[in-house]
């Protein structure tokens, strides 16, 4: 019988190159199997004390055998003494084998038809004639088993890369569509800067599919790009066509506003204040349906327009501060009514309060105008007791009418029910120190007692 060479203690099984999965899987497994001591001291042991092993074993010349099926093969030897761990390194090769297995099997749903096919090879050869000891039969069948999958899982890449490519073709379309979709846009209506940006975006979108994703074929991609790079021109166009209208509007725009303002100018001097006000109102209504000029122009033209239309109302304004002083002893005797008509407040006696307040409404009305300047704060003042009154009589007949007061009462009865049941379960978990459950009941021990206390106060 021959004897192979010693094998080197931290050498792997490499018959072939395989792949970096294999590789890892390979030093991940060499570093949870312990290494066979050096061989420059070894610790040998007698062939009596060499132990069995299911799947191989060593000759009384240190030849190491492996079970293979229903034969064995020689895969190494000690011929200058069996170490005391004679199969380590045997085991180690095999186990480096399953964790090639394993990292292929966990990483075959990431990896590409090419990955596979490679890898499948590289395994294949190394559990051909390994010299290894182990169950080589379950391994080879392992391989067999990853194999079909790794079929289905090429299968599954291909649908992948169609469905990626397909994916690719709905970005690209849609960014075309949305291009398109801005140059449809109303051009009165298209705020042409933000939409401008918005196709630049676009094309910088369409530069990063190109780079990240799929590839589509020529035809498809030169059909999409002739039409966003048509769209693209078509906006260019449509915004010189809108700005070179809008020019012609903006000149006649201005034409329109310095002819009402020469109206309004002609109107400045005169005194008759309602028709000129009529007038002006009208010249007003024109200006706010008439084109806009450029920004710039037309604040400039408001402002000549407000201007004319001053000189009137200042003139205006005099007048009735004229006439106001007319009326400064009415104002001086509404006050006084008002001091009056305050006093009714608060609300004790409703019917007498009613009874007062209209014999204050009838000698409002005989007193007559009051300046302009104060109209508003005096009218504010006799409103506020006018408004407390009326609310005073909606709250008398919501507590006196029969079918809502029966219904405050009947929700009363339940809320005293639920919150002297509440009270008692707060007590209780209050005594068991259940402080969960005590704020629970809490809360809604608070918003019962709202209620309550809301329905009694209705009811007073």
């Amino acid at each position: 019988m021959t004897t192979t060479p010693i094998p080197q203690p931290t050498g792997s099984q490499t018959e072939t190159s395989g792949t970096n999965a294999t590789e890892q899987a390979q030093a991940s497994a060499s570093q949870s199997v312990p290494a066979p001591q050096s061989l420059e001291t070894p610790a040998t042991i007698s062939f009596a004390d060499v132990p069995s092993h299911p799947f191989g074993r060593i000759g009384e010349d240190g030849t190491v055998y492996v079970t293979d099926g229903d034969s064995e093969r020689v895969i190494g030897g000690y011929p200058e003494g069996i170490p005391a761990d004679p199969y380590a390194l045997y085991e180690r090769r095999f186990a480096d084998l399953e964790a090639s297995i394993k990292l292929f099997e966990d990483r075959l749903a990431q990896l590409g038809p090419k990955d596979i096919d490679s890898t499948l090879k590289s395994l294949r050869e190394q559990v051909k004639e390994p010299n290894a000891i182990g169950d080589l039969a379950a391994l080879r069948a392992r391989v067999d088993a990853v194999a079909e999958r790794a079929q289905e899982r090429k299968e599954q890449a291909r649908v992948e890369r169609q469905e990626a490519r397909e994916a690719a073709l709905r970005a690209r379309t849609d960014v075309v569509e949305r291009a398109e979709a801005i140059v449809a846009q109303d051009p009165e209506k298209t705020h042409w800067k933000q939409s401008g940006q918005n196709l630049r975006d676009l094309l910088d979108e369409w530069k990063g599919l190109q780079r990240k994703g799929p590839r589509l074929d020529k035809a498809t991609e030169d059909e999409l790009w002739k039409r966003f790079s048509g769209a693209r021109t078509q906006f260019d166009r449509r915004r010189r066509q809108f700005f070179s209208a809008l020019d012609q509007s903006q000149a006649e725009a201005k034409r329109i506003k310095e002819d009402l303002i020469a109206q309004a100018e002609a109107l400045q001097t005169s005194t008759d204040w309602a028709g000129t006000s009529t007038a002006y109102r009208d010249l007003m209504a024109k200006w706010k349906t008439a084109p806009r000029a450029s920004r710039k122009e037309d604040d400039a033209l408001w402002a000549r327009f407000r201007s004319a239309q001053q000189v009137f109302f200042d003139a205006r304004r005099a007048k009735d501060e004229a006439t106001d002083t007319e009326y400064r002893e009415n104002l001086v005797a509404k006050e006084a009514l008002l001091d009056e008509a305050e006093k009714i407040l608060p609300i004790n006696n409703l019917d007498q309060a009613k009874k007062a307040l209209r014999s204050i409404q009838d000698r409002w009305d005989e007193i007559g105008r009051v300046p302009s300047a104060d109209l508003h704060r005096i009218d504010a003042r006799l409103r506020a007791v006018e408004s407390a009154v009326r609310e005073a009589e909606e709250k008398e007949w919501r507590r006196t009418n029969p079918e809502t007061r029966a219904r405050a009462e009947g929700m009363l009865g339940q809320l005293e029910d639920q919150v002297a049941s509440l009270e008692a379960d707060l007590a209780r978990a209050q005594e068991e120190g259940d402080s969960a459950k005590a704020s629970s009941i809490s809360e809604a021990l608070s918003t019962k007692m709202a209620w309550l206390n809301q329905i009694r106060s209705s009811m007073e």
